[in-house]
């Protein structure tokens, strides 16, 4: 589809800018993407043609639309100007193809979603298997994503579905109704050989090869207020600790933990693989709250097939996950106020 825009020249004469839609998403995802690359990517085309298209957008309008430096495309004036207004059309396009799904038989419908990798694994096979049963039609557009990212293509309408923690919801604005599904604890992951079970002064009971694990922590680099709250944490109970790596993935860090390359607090529910919990590790609980697995998804959608009995299938699949076993917390980290990630 394409999009005719009449304009006024100098000389008073009509001139149409005919612009794509598919043009539109391609500006889009750009603004939002971290590179080129990764626009390229959740568009499911080639950087090369991403970059013609975008290109040949920016001839169409006469003007630059980003600012070009390495690494980094800033918006120019125009490009802030066009980007609230592409925005609405591409929302508006969304909303009419989703209302006439309601009218159209015998077509397939693409459920669009976005969550992180430990929800993902875990919760949506089980899901979407039963869904599939239910609504043979449904395909599913699935995307891996850091929770800033998922936020973002809920509030552009990039994706109707966003399953993600609670931790993460605080800047989340009206129009979307939040689903909880299962609450995780948050453990801290050891590696197996590290007995801290009777632990009160780990300086001076642990051997020094073993202490110096404990105290060389693996964060992550989310961006975030948890990823602050989260050092917090660390500072205040393994004050001489370094940090050996920084991951943007709980599964990278239990991997590097099973290593006995440090320790890392992580979700619960970020350790299952399948059925089973990941071997060579030790978990044991911390003073800390759990945080709440939620699906969020646009309240116009809540009860609108198939997004309602979606939702049941994931309630259905939380009910039947079986967290990994965690062991009572260590007597030098009982104590103090209890932390909220």
């Amino acid at each position: 589809m394409r999009l005719s825009i009449v304009t006024m020249n100098s000389q008073s004469t009509k001139s149409h800018l005919d612009i794509s839609l598919h043009q539109l998403k391609i500006f889009t995802a750009v603004v939002h993407a971290a590179t080129l690359t990764e626009a390229a990517k959740q568009l499911g085309i080639a950087q090369p043609s991403l970059s013609q298209q975008l290109s040949r957008l920016e001839t169409l309008v006469g003007t630059r639309l980003f600012n070009r430096r390495p690494g980094e495309m800033e918006l120019t004036e125009a490009g802030l100007y066009l980007l609230p207004k592409a925005e609405h059309v591409l929302r508006g396009m969304r909303d009419l193809e989703d209302g006439l799904l309601e009218f159209t038989s015998g077509r397939r419908m693409t459920v669009r979603l976005a969550g992180i990798t430990s929800v993902l694994r875990v919760l949506l096979p089980p899901a979407l298997r039963r869904l599939q049963g239910i609504f043979p039609d449904i395909d599913f557009d699935i995307q891996d994503m850091a929770p800033s990212d998922i936020l973002e293509l809920l509030y552009d309408r990039r994706i109707a579905v966003g399953l993600l923690a609670d931790n993460s919801l605080a800047a989340s604005g009206g129009g979307f109704a939040q689903i909880p599904l299962l609450t995780d604890s948050h453990v801290l992951a050891v590696p197996a050989h590290l007995d801290l079970a009777k632990v009160k002064k780990p300086e001076h009971e642990l051997p020094a090869e073993a202490f110096a694990v404990l105290n060389q922590s693996i964060q992550f680099a989310f961006g975030t207020q948890h990823t602050k709250r989260v050092q917090n944490w660390y500072e205040r109970l393994f004050p001489s600790h370094t940090v050996v790596a920084q991951c943007r993935s709980f599964e990278v860090a239990a991997e590097l933990v099973r290593a006995g390359t440090g320790v890392c607090l992580v979700p619960a529910l970020s350790l299952l693989h399948g059925a089973e919990t990941l071997k060579g590790i030790r978990l044991y609980a911390v003073n800390a709250g759990p945080r709440q697995i939620m699906a969020v998804i646009p309240t116009q959608y809540q009860h609108a097939e198939p997004y309602r009995t979606f939702l049941e299938t994931l309630r259905d699949a939380a009910k039947a996950i079986v967290l990994p076993e965690v062991l009572p917390i260590p007597p030098f980290l009982d104590g103090g106020p209890k932390a909220k990630f």
